[in-house]
């Protein structure tokens, strides 16, 4: 979890979002708790809710840092998956204390496509999991891929960056 965005951003003359660049964080760790119905029938969480760990992970990301969804849909712009995939390392059951975070792995010098890597922890020293995704942002009128606004890119470059990040 960040703490103390005051948003890096003002409004301007005729409605226009000016935005101010934004130190990259170190970690970013979402906390989150295993509910009832995360559970299979052989009671360890059940696989899909993995990724949807991920998910919720990275959108809170994005909200935290201002890329907000109202951002998206003034700027008609989503972020959409070609790829995820999970290594699941260690089972996670009712009551474990599971944290995720969040890492920027690569991404295209225009910050069209990119790559993040998640790893799920439980009782604050077991890897229970590794998700890898590989995303881009897509124009949600012209349903085409298309690249950040700039006013975006500072947001969202905040992202911590993975060991081995490179730009591609």
């Amino acid at each position: 979890m960040i703490k103390n965005i005051n948003g890096p951003f003002r409004r301007g003359a005729e409605g226009i979002i000016y935005f101010s660049t934004m130190k990259v964080l170190e970690s970013y760790i979402q906390k989150l708790e295993v509910r009832w119905s995360d559970l299979d029938p052989n009671f360890h969480v059940l696989h899909s809710k993995y990724y949807d760990y991920g998910a919720y992970c990275r959108m809170s990301f994005l909200v935290e840092v201002g890329v907000t969804p109202a951002l998206m849909q003034a700027h008609h712009i989503g972020p959409i998956l070609f790829r995820e995939e999970c290594i699941f390392k260690r089972e996670i059951n009712f009551g474990d204390d599971i944290e995720i975070n969040l890492t920027l792995s690569k991404r295209t010098v225009d910050y069209g496509r990119w790559s993040m890597k998640h790893e799920i922890w439980k009782n604050e020293d077991t890897l229970a999991a590794i998700i890898h995704i590989d995303a881009a942002w897509m124009d949600t009128f012209k349903r085409k891929l298309t690249v950040p606004q700039p006013s975006m890119v500072a947001l969202f470059d905040s992202a911590p960056k993975a060991a081995g990040f490179h730009i591609i």
